[in-house]
């Protein structure tokens, strides 16, 4: 049997404490069993990838080799990659000798299983380029920028795209290392989610173009291979860390930002080392289309969060915390993606309380309830099946399907229920010791509930809490533990008696970002214009720069069809493509009328261009655009 045959390869591989940094196991549960890639690890595997690429922004464009580790199973004749859209020249040996190879039909979600014969190479090299409408990246004109005088480039690879730039097994359950060189016009800076190359070959140039080297020796999960190039320059906030941004960006970005070294050590104080060497944040343009994106060493990060009083550095803390929760142990498959998000979210809250204290943690972690409320109703209501934190998502659905709050919230409140269980103490002792047991390693929802299990709680404890409903039921359990907010009372009173007609003075004043956005959500969905019209008058919410009370705002006012908050709506939504706040309004839009419908699609229209891929794929199917075009 071929699978024993893998499991034996890699034990005596992994046996090695050389080797054992740098080759991850895989998982041969069915369980892991991953249908969103056409690889078949447990036959041949890829273990490093190494990249020799350039950019060409005429032609929006990387080409060059991809050379390939290969881990095969005795008697193993093929390796089956993912592709989508690549252009292949050619497949050798490292001798030079042709590989025969097959690209098979494309699937609109997947793209095409890539099989390489192998002829007994341990090794393989790649002649290819990406399309110019490659899914994980996106080129974007000077016009598109901070700056407005050169061209920008970033990848986005979560969930599945990574395979339209990079031929590789596009799976988070198998880990690779990779190094990278990657050319780009001389007067632009190349940074990767990888360690800098410190010598003389970190950066390379000719007349025209430099060539900056990276590399990661840690095995970490396809979808984390990033790469940015563009005008961007840096400035430290500490020994270990520090801000990337456009230099129109940088100083408002570092300011924002700068606390990133006290993140960094409240994460440690609470579940250990920080494995990853430094950490950085790239602030990239806003038609980044999340909020944060957590690759190793180099976070990808909105504009959007950058409100001027640090009021939105959660996002920040979400995205340290994956420095363990994601990156450190990865979902095998992306129907365990709450392994990744929810634990993300739990720890997110836990630095904030540590930095900034439990009265703020303790708002954030009510806004969530309200927000995972909305995406149970959203998803069908909590018999749905997509409200499971264990997903069932078969091949013929794209894995951003299950990306939705459940995950990140669901899964946070599930972690709390156990904590208040057992005590925070033997909680936060589990929690470091399975972060270090499962250090650089896939894990499975039925992986994490046998160790908790196992290690943690006693039979007693795991019915008493209901663990595996949890994870395999829809709906929020009625034991889950929702931490509500000594401050929201009173804005929850204020809205109320704004919503019947009490004075705007009924406002709390010196809010915070988390006590206007509450307040804003509490009031009825139907209110009268004029009503509307003090509220903007007086705190001039059509115009703020803080995103998060800005989306709050649109929501009520596009809401009540209130027609001062068109204009403000245009200019939010062609100025970001920040998918958070794209989709939900452009389906207020859509569910608001001939009106609402006529707004969304004249906005749409001179949006939609500088949109990254996976902002277009969800609104396209929100305003049924690609039907209409």
């Amino acid at each position: 049997m071929r699978i024993p045959a893998l499991a034996t390869a890699l034990t005596l591989v992994l046996a090695s404490p050389a080797a054992a940094q740098t080759i991850a196991p895989i998982l041969t549960t069915p369980d892991a069993r991953d249908p969103h890639s056409y690889a078949r690890p447990t036959e041949a595997r890829v273990t490093h990838v190494a990249l020799d690429l350039a950019a060409d922004f005429d032609t929006h464009v990387i080409r060059g080799i991809a050379t390939l580790d290969i881990l095969a199973a005795p008697g193993a004749k093929q390796v089956v990659l993912d592709d989508n859209g690549l252009k292949i020249v050619n497949i050798t040996d490292m001798a030079g000798k042709p590989l025969p190879y097959e690209v098979a039909a494309v699937d609109k979600i997947h793209g095409a299983p890539l099989t390489v014969t192998l002829n007994g190479a341990k090794k393989i090299r790649i002649a290819y380029a990406s399309s110019p409408d490659a899914k994980a990246l996106q080129w974007l004109t000077p016009a598109q920028t901070a700056g407005k005088k050169q061209p920008f480039l970033f990848s986005q690879g979560e969930a599945i795209l990574n395979r339209s730039w990079i031929p590789t097994q596009d799976s988070p359950g198998i880990r690779q290392t990779w190094e990278a060189k990657i050319a780009v016009p001389k007067q632009l800076t190349a940074v990767m989610s990888g360690d800098r190359v410190a010598d003389a070959a970190g950066k390379t140039c000719t007349a025209d173009r430099c060539t900056f080297a990276y590399k990661m020796d840690k095995p970490v999960a396809p979808y984390l291979i990033a790469l940015a190039v563009g005008d961007i320059a840096f400035k430290s906030t500490g020994p270990r860390t520090g801000i990337w941004a456009e230099p129109a960006t940088l100083a408002k970005a570092a300011y924002e930002f700068g606390e990133l070294e006290k993140f960094v050590a409240a994460a440690e104080g609470l579940y250990g080392p920080y494995r990853w060497g430094r950490y950085d944040v790239l602030v990239l343009p806003p038609s980044f289309p999340f909020g944060g994106m957590e690759n190793p060493t180099l976070t990808f990060a909105t504009p959007t969060a950058i409100a001027g009083d640090r009021s939105l550095v959660s996002l920040i803390a979400h995205e340290l915390a994956h420095s363990w929760s994601g990156n450190l142990v990865t979902n095998a498959t992306w129907d365990d993606f709450w392994l990744n998000e929810g634990f993300t979210s739990y720890f997110e809250n836990r630095i904030m309380e540590a930095l900034y204290g439990k009265r703020r943690a303790d708002m954030e972690a009510d806004l969530a309830w309200t927000d995972m409320l909305a995406a149970v109703k959203e998803a069908g209501g909590p018999a749905a099946k997509d409200t499971q934190l264990h997903l069932e998502l078969d091949a013929s659905r794209d894995p951003d399907d299950g990306m939705t709050q459940i995950a990140y919230d669901k899964g946070a409140a599930f972690l709390r229920t156990i904590e208040k269980q057992v005590g925070r103490a033997r909680w936060d002792a589990y929690l470091r010791s399975y972060f270090d047991r499962h250090a650089f390693q896939p894990q499975t929802s039925a992986g994490f509930l046998a160790d908790l299990k196992s290690k943690l709680l006693t039979p007693a404890e795991a019915k008493t809490i209901g663990v595996d409903p949890w994870v395999y039921q829809p709906g929020i359990p009625a034991n889950a533990v929702h931490i509500t907010s000594a401050a929201f009372p009173a804005v929850d009173a204020a809205a109320k008696a704004y919503a019947a007609g009490g004075p705007v003075s009924a406002v709390p004043g010196k809010a915070t970002t988390q006590e206007i956005t509450r307040f804003i959500t509490q009031l009825p969905r139907k209110l009268p214009a004029e009503r509307l019209k003090t509220l903007d008058d007086a705190f001039g919410w059509n115009t703020t720069g803080n995103s998060e009370i800005r989306f709050a705002w649109l929501q009520l006012a596009l809401a009540n069809h209130y027609a001062p908050a068109d204009a403000s709506a245009e200019q939010f939504l062609t100025s970001q493509g920040r998918r958070k706040f794209v989709a939900p309004l452009f389906q207020q839009m859509m569910d608001s009328g001939d009106w609402g419908h006529k707004l969304a699609m004249d906005i749409y229209g001179k949006a939609r261009p500088g949109y990254h891929a996976v902002t277009q794929v969800t609104v396209d199917r929100i305003t049924g655009w690609k039907l209409m075009n």
